[in-house]
């Protein structure tokens, strides 16, 4: 799973990465609201933590904005005040929940979770593109009665492949989607993905294969 924390009080906003990350969440953590809306419509994530009194653009804005352009994220919101004028603006604006500072980090966790689960029960148990499946439930790739089993990243890139079976995905874009914004992995670790995943379609026997376009990227093609 993958949170964005989006907050200008940097102590807590790291301490918030700290504690996603150690609940083995994929945490990218941001200070100001362009950066909060800059990143969530890029990043892929399950759920947005947002505080409302950001600079740059504030928390109503940046939920606004990405309600606007059909980025339907979970969107939990954080503030300081307890009116309730300002709880119902935030869930007009298209926010998904509210928990008003300070607050429990066993309850904001929980919060996150309810929100994760809201989110999965719209996802595919399944993603198929011609002989091959990927299921979700278990991490397994089958075509036929072959089945392999995927490491982590692994899941994710071919997850990500699956979702956009027609699209050339960049190195950057899969880097963003599956580790983070701000993650240190290089496009080599990249290639090194593809190669495992190239082997594990080869070990299945499928006429599916990861291809690359030059100076584009990767994409899924059926071999004749």
């Amino acid at each position: 799973m993958k949170v964005l924390i989006v907050d200008d009080e940097v102590k807590l906003a790291d301490a918030l990465g700290e504690l996603f990350r150690h609940n083995k969440f994929i945490t990218d953590v941001v200070y100001d609201g362009e950066d909060g809306y800059f990143y969530a419509k890029k990043g892929d994530y399950d759920v947005v933590v947002l505080d409302v009194m950001l600079p740059k653009m504030d928390g109503f804005e940046v939920v606004q904005r990405l309600r606007r352009n059909k980025i339907n994220v979970p969107v939990l919101m954080l503030t300081a005040k307890d009116e309730v004028g300002d709880r119902v603006k935030g869930l007009d604006c298209g926010a998904d929940d509210y928990l008003t500072k300070p607050f429990a980090t066993e309850e904001l966790l929980a919060r996150v979770r309810a929100l994760t689960r809201r989110k999965t029960d719209l996802i595919y148990d399944e993603f198929t593109f011609y002989d091959i499946t990927l299921d979700t439930s278990d991490y397994t790739l089958k075509c036929g009665q072959k089945v392999v089993s995927l490491g982590a990243k692994e899941y994710e890139i071919m997850r990500l492949l699956l979702s956009n079976p027609a699209q050339v995905l960049s190195k950057d874009t899969i880097i963003s989607k599956v580790w983070g914004l701000d993650s240190d992995i290089t496009e080599n670790n990249v290639e090194a993905y593809m190669s495992f995943l190239r082997k594990k379609l080869a070990f299945l026997e499928s006429n599916v294969t990861i291809s690359i376009k030059r100076m584009l990227g990767y994409y899924l093609e059926i071999q004749s």
